[in-house]
C-alpha cells in the first residue's frame, strides 16, 4: 500500500463545477512528489484535501492506510508565507508546534538547535524574524515543520517569493533534510525547473484533473550541474508542453 493514497477525489464549492474532479494519485514512503500547474488549476486545493485541511465531497484519502479526516500529527506544513511570530525568537518559533501541545524540554531545544544547524541558522537562534532575510525566514519555517519529525510534509509554494539563488539553496536544504529523515513530501509549485529538480515524480494539473504524470530519472543527491544537463532541460521542455496543452 502507498504511503499517501488519493482515490477518486472530487471537491467543489456549493453550486459550482468541481475544483478537483475524480483525482487519483499515490506516493510511496520517502518519495518527493510535486504538483505542478498554472494558477487556479486546483493544486493547492488538492494539497489541502490530502492534508486534511479540507474534506472531499467524493472519494477517499488514506495516509498509511488510515482515512484522512483531519490534520494529522504525523504531518508537517510549510506555506508560501513563513508565518513566523515576530515577538518570538528563531528558536522559539521552531519550537512552537511542541509548545502548543506540552512543556518544551531540554531535548526539544537540542533537537531544534540541531535543525537550525542543518539549515545554516545555528548562530541566529536568538534573533527575531524581523532581523532575518526572506530566505532565512523560510529556513526557520522548514525547521519548524520538521521539529516533530513528521513522516509526511506538505509544502505550498514555500519559495515562490525568493530570488533565484536563495531558492536553489533552499531546494538543496529541503532535499537534504527530507532524505535524512526519510520524509515523504507533497510539494506544490508553478515553477517547472523547481519541480524537476526536487521530484521523484511530477503530476501536472489542469482544470482540477491530473493530465500528466512523469517520473524524474535524476540520481540523488541532486547537484547544480544537473540543472544544465540535456536530460534536465528536455524534461523541463516536455512538462512545459503539457502545461501549454500538448499532452505527451
Amino acid at each position: 500500500m502507498s504511503f499517501l493514497t488519493i482515490q477518486d477525489v472530487t471537491y467543489k464549492y456549493q453550486g459550482k463545477e468541481p475544483v478537483i474532479n475524480k483525482v487519483n494519485w499515490s506516493i510511496n514512503q520517502g518519495e518527493f512528489h510535486c504538483l505542478l500547474g498554472k494558477s487556479g488549476c486546483g493544486k493547492t486545493t488538492l494539497l489541502k484535501l490530502a492534508a486534511g485541511l479540507l474534506h472531499s465531497d467524493e472519494g477517499t484519502i488514506l495516509l498509511k492506510g488510515t482515512e484522512v479526516v483531519k490534520p494529522s500529527e504525523q504531518c508537517g506544513f510549510v506555506f508560501q508565507s513563513p508565518t513566523l511570530l515576530e515577538w518570538k525568537t528563531v528558536l522559539d518559533n521552531v519550537l512552537l508546534p511542541v509548545a502548543l501541545k506540552r512543556r518544551v524540554t531540554a531535548e526539544d531545544r537540542r533537537n531544534a538547535l540541531c535543525l537550525l544547524e542543518l539549515v545554516g541558522l545555528a548562530s541566529e537562534f536568538n534573533r527575531y524574524p524581523t532581523q532575518l532575510s526572506g530566505g532565512q525566514q523560510s529556513r526557520v519555517a522548514i525547521a519548524r515543520a520538521l521539529i516533530q519529525k513528521p513522516s509526511m510534509l506538505f509544502l505550498d509554494e514555500p519559495f515562490a517569493a525568493l530570488d533565484a539563488i536563495t531558492r536553489e539553496e533552499l531546494q538543496d536544504d529541503l532535499l537534504k533534510l527530507c532524505q535524512l529523515h526519510d520524509t515523504t513530501v507533497l510539494f506544490i509549485t508553478h515553477d517547472i525547473s523547481e519541480a524537476v529538480y526536487l521530484s521523484d515524480r511530477i503530476a501536472v494539473m489542469a482544470e482540477g484533473k491530473i493530465v500528466n504524470n512523469t517520473e524524474v530519472q535524476l540520481p540523488k543527491p541532486r547537484t547544480m550541474k544537473m540543472r544544465y544537463e540535456s536530460y534536465f532541460n528536455e524534461l523541463c521542455f516536455k512538462v512545459r508542453q503539457v502545461m501549454g496543452g500538448v499532452h505527451t
